[in-house]
This record gives structure tokens, C-alpha cells and sequence, in this order.
């Protein structure tokens, strides 16, 4: 929990910042636990096709849930441009302009007043950045400069705007899985997608949710997403308790 810096004449020792944000962030859950009256925002990550939606429609059942799910729509219709199909017939040239449309439509799911006591977003502006940007600069879609534009954008978004998380629910799939289940639901700008593009996607939630590459701005609860639908029910509801930050609702 500490690290020691050397200095001439001796030695001091001085708290690890990225610890005593992980303290923070852990007081922060359980006080939100013994406080109901506080608003919680949960988000849901994974995959494409690990099981979100899935998720989101079983929680929207229970009263005192907000579900907000992609606005997909949003990307479909930029003033008549369908900037998600155009990002996935030419990546390399479009993937600047989708993601910073992307960060946006975030932004504004993230500040907008909160109608109940729980949120559930699917995806966050987290994951918009260390997983799906991370993952186009990387395979060389997005240049350095769009990479750096997109970066000091974010970094004065968490800076100067709240986008507070109180609990990460990863649904943690097999992108042999994922490509299965996008392959059934036919959306029509997802038919091209490879399986090596899942399978980066998913080594990049694996870096950020699990070995901790990028921060994490909550907890993060981990789920199987594997399984078929109505065992992921189950799942779903065995973590109820968990899922809701100890709310009874």
C-alpha cells in the first residue's frame, strides 16, 4: 500500500496514489450501500454480444431501475450520416469521427438528471475510451494526433464534468461466443465483423476490468456471460443483492 522513495540523507515513505484511490472508490460503495437515498449508477460492460442487453432488459422489469442502453440510434443517424456502418466499412477513416461522436452521446447519458434511484447504462464513457479507442490506435485505425485529440478531450471530461460510476458489472465472454450470438441477432452493420476483432475487444476489457492497464472508476463485478439465456437469468438474479449495491428493490 506503500512506496518508499529514496532522497539524500535518509528516507520517506509516501502513500501510493493508485492505492488510495482503490480505498476511496471501495468506502465510496459500501457508504452508497448504507445510504439508499443516494443515486447509484451501475455500468454495464463487455463484449459485443456478451449478454448487455440481456441484462438490461431482465433489470428493466424491476421498479426503481433507469436502463439506458446504447444510442445506437444516435450513431445511426448523424443528421442523416449512419456513422456506426460507416466505422465498419473503413475503420481507418472513419473511426476518429465515430468515437468522437461516441464520447459525446456519453457525455450526455452521464450528466443527464437521473429519474430513479438506480441507473443502469450499458457501456460507459470508460469503456468508449480504454477499450474501443485504445483498440483502434493500436490496429492502426486511428492515427497519433486523432488518438492525442481524443485523449486531452476525455481527460478535461473527467476534470470538469461528473461522470461518477458506483459499480462495473463485466460480462465476461468468449468472443467465439460473442460472434455466435451477433451472427443470430443479424443487426445489419455487425454481419462483417470478424472474429479477431472481437477477440482484440476483448483483450481490451480484459487489460482495463481485470489487470487494472487503465483506472477503474468503481468496483467491478465479474459475471460468466457465457452461459445460455436462461441460465444467465439465474446468474442475473443470484447477484441481485450484489448488483444493486444491497438495495432492496
Amino acid at each position: 500500500m506503500f512506496t518508499k522513495a529514496a532522497f539524500r540523507g535518509g528516507w520517506t515513505i509516501f502513500g501510493s496514489r493508485k492505492c488510495l484511490d482503490k480505498v476511496r472508490r471501495q468506502v465510496t460503495w459500501k457508504m452508497t450501500a448504507l445510504h439508499p437515498s443516494r443515486s447509484i449508477t451501475v455500468a454495464i460492460e463487455g463484449n459485443i454480444g456478451s449478454g448487455k442487453t440481456t441484462f438490461l432488459d431482465h433489470f428493466s422489469k424491476t421498479k426503481g431501475i433507469e436502463v439506458i442502453q446504447e444510442p445506437v440510434d444516435m450513431w445511426r443517424n448523424v443528421r442523416g450520416h449512419n456513422t456506426l456502418a460507416l466505422m465498419y466499412s473503413d475503420p481507418k477513416r472513419w473511426s476518429f469521427a465515430f468515437q468522437s461522436y461516441v464520447q459525446l452521446t456519453m457525455l450526455d447519458i452521464h450528466t443527464r438528471k437521473q429519474k430513479s434511484l438506480i441507473r443502469m447504462m450499458e457501456r460507459s464513457i470508460y469503456s468508449a475510451k480504454y477499450c474501443f479507442v485504445e483498440n483502434m490506435h493500436e490496429s492502426g485505425n486511428m492515427t497519433d494526433a486523432e488518438y492525442v485529440v481524443l485523449t486531452e478531450w476525455f481527460d478535461w471530461i473527467l476534470a470538469n464534468q461528473k461522470v461518477q460510476i458506483d459499480l462495473i458489472v463485466y460480462l465476461k465472454t468468449s468472443p467465439e461466443v460473442c460472434h455466435q450470438r451477433i451472427k443470430q441477432r443479424c443487426r445489419e452493420e455487425e454481419k462483417a465483423i470478424p472474429l479477431d476483432y472481437l477477440q482484440a475487444l476483448h483483450s481490451a476489457h480484459e487489460d482495463w476490468l481485470t489487470h487494472k492497464k487503465f483506472p477503474t472508476p468503481a468496483p467491478v463485478l465479474v459475471l460468466n456471460g457465457d452461459h445460455n439465456l436462461s441460465d444467465m437469468y439465474s446468474v442475473f438474479e443470484k447477484n441481485r443483492h450484489k448488483i444493486l449495491l444491497g438495495q432492496n428493490l
